[in-house]
């Protein structure tokens, strides 16, 4: 999943388990500590962010659409719909390799939903062109 990427997945819960993450070989941190924490860090290159999320956490939102209208940093999103506030990002899909289906499936079983792996995954980005390299834009 990283691909030589420091990847930090922000919970909303500090004693969850974290072993899925750590198949994927991402670091956890707490939501909160990070949302205080943000001021003062430097911008990060990208967000990843659950559709579902923008849609409820007001801090989520805020967060992503502060970050597009920076233009600083790539914003992903992932889920069944787009939120409605964010009709100017587009679909691209990922082609996952086999190992990174692979981890993905030990990841979901760890998290007690083992299921099929795509080796497609469709993302929405507002993005900055130097990072969007391995991204072909969905039809």
């Amino acid at each position: 999943m990283t691909a030589g990427w420091d990847v930090t997945v922000l919970i909303a819960d500090a004693d969850e388990d974290d072993r899925p993450l750590q198949i994927l070989g991402v670091h956890a941190q707490d939501l909160e500590s990070a949302l205080v924490e943000a001021r003062s860090r430097p911008h990060p290159q990208t967000v990843a962010v659950a559709a579902h999320l923008f849609d409820t956490d007001a801090r989520v939102r805020g967060g992503v659409l502060a970050a597009l209208a920076a233009g600083q940093t790539e914003v992903t999103l992932w889920g069944e719909t787009c939120p409605a506030e964010l009709h100017g990002i587009g679909a691209v899909h990922h082609e996952l390799s086999a190992a990174a289906r692979a981890f993905k499936s030990q990841a979901l079983a760890a998290c007690g939903v083992p299921q099929a792996v795509n080796s497609v995954e469709t993302f929405r980005i507002g993005m900055m062109a130097s990072v969007a390299a391995d991204l072909v834009p969905a039809s």
